[in-house]
């Protein structure tokens, strides 16, 4: 399968408009256009019935302590997890473009609706859900698409991974409220063939994506 974007090119930057936070020079962050990226994909395998599209970074600090801390730097070997930004299942197979802020336009607090989405497709919540918990104003269920916020004095940049998988069943077997990792095991018996697309991001001037 061929996966590309108008909104990014492979290994290059991801553009502020389709981010969470954007760099502001007296804040350090505030909330951008958080606008799903365009992505288009050719090539799918015969026999897929529907597709999956898994975004991720694995470049997040396991541990919290001095995230956004001023007088403090995030150092490059820190321990790094898994922070899903976009779970999408039962894509129609027919489809074969995304467009630029179809799924999401705005930062929508305590989190944009799901688990059902267009054209029967379901989205799974992303990691805003667990990173806002207890926030009387943030707080919520964050299904779809909520786009690159990576720790403003991280000393390195995030990798942002796009995959797309290709099914042999027409709705993943999983039901009700699912996250990335729960997603990912109930198809890893049902995939034909996968693609990724990577951008980059950072907030941090002095570590330019």
């Amino acid at each position: 399968m061929i996966l590309t974007s108008t909104s990014f090119s492979h290994q290059q930057a991801i553009p502020s408009r389709c981010a969470f936070g954007r760099v502001d020079p007296e804040t350090h962050v505030a909330l951008s256009d958080n606008l799903n990226p365009q992505l288009r994909w050719s090539d799918a395998p015969e026999g897929t019935r529907s597709f999956v599209l898994i975004c991720h970074d694995p470049d997040v600090p396991g541990v919290g302590d001095d995230v956004n801390q001023e007088g403090k730097t995030i150092p490059a070997d820190l321990e790094r997890v898994d922070f899903f930004h976009w779970v999408l299942a039962d894509i129609n197979p027919e489809r074969d473009v995304i467009d630029e802020g179809e799924f999401s336009n705005g930062v929508t607090a305590c989190g944009k609706p799901g688990p059902n989405s267009l054209d029967g497709s379901r989205h799974g919540l992303n990691n805003y859900t667990d990173w806002f918990k207890g926030d009387p104003d943030m707080g919520g269920d964050y299904f779809g698409y909520d786009g690159p916020c990576p720790p403003w004095n991280d000393s390195i940049v995030h990798h942002y991974h796009f995959t797309l998988f290709a099914l042999d069943i027409e709705r993943a077997p999983i039901d009700g409220i699912f996250d990335g990792p729960a997603l990912l095991e109930a198809i890893r018996e049902h995939v034909l063939d996968q693609v990724q697309l990577t951008g980059t991001y950072s907030l941090n001037p002095d570590v330019p994506a």
